[in-house]
């Protein structure tokens, strides 16, 4: 399975906020430049990010995006699971009328222990875990 760009993406501009996050609202085109990631792409991510409420939008000549929680209360978990617009590995795990074979397809049940098995260690994993190993720690 690969994540979308979006989740790898959307995790690298969280984690670049959680990085600043004592020092106030972040401009995107900062994050852009920092990231290697266009502007217009991090206009497009940070739409589901905001609607989740994970990301403040502030006004104003010191104005940019900041996260509405500390670092140690995010998880990568809670990110790709907003920017893959869940947590099913395929649709057919959480969606029985996806398929008219789900109730008695024997693979449904082994995409949903993997859905379930990434997105707990995903969920254990905060951004302030991230930035401590980025740092060494």
């Amino acid at each position: 399975m690969k994540l979308s760009t979006r989740s790898r993406y959307g995790t690298r501009l969280m984690l670049d906020m959680a990085e600043h996050y004592n020092d106030g609202p972040i401009r995107l085109v900062t994050i852009a430049r920092r990231q290697d990631i266009s502007v217009k792409y991090l206009e497009q991510i940070i739409i589901p990010l905001k609607k989740a409420q994970y990301i403040k939008s502030v006004r104003g000549p010191k104005g940019g995006h900041a996260l509405t929680k500390p670092p140690e209360e995010i998880t990568v978990g809670e990110i790709v699971a907003v920017l893959e617009d869940g947590i099913s590995l395929v649709e057919c795990s959480h969606n029985g009328d996806f398929c008219q074979r789900s109730s008695f397809c024997p693979t449904r049940h082994i995409w949903l222990e993997a859905s379930r098995a990434m997105f707990e260690r995903l969920d254990s994993i905060t951004l302030a875990d991230l930035l401590a190993k980025t740092k060494g720690a």
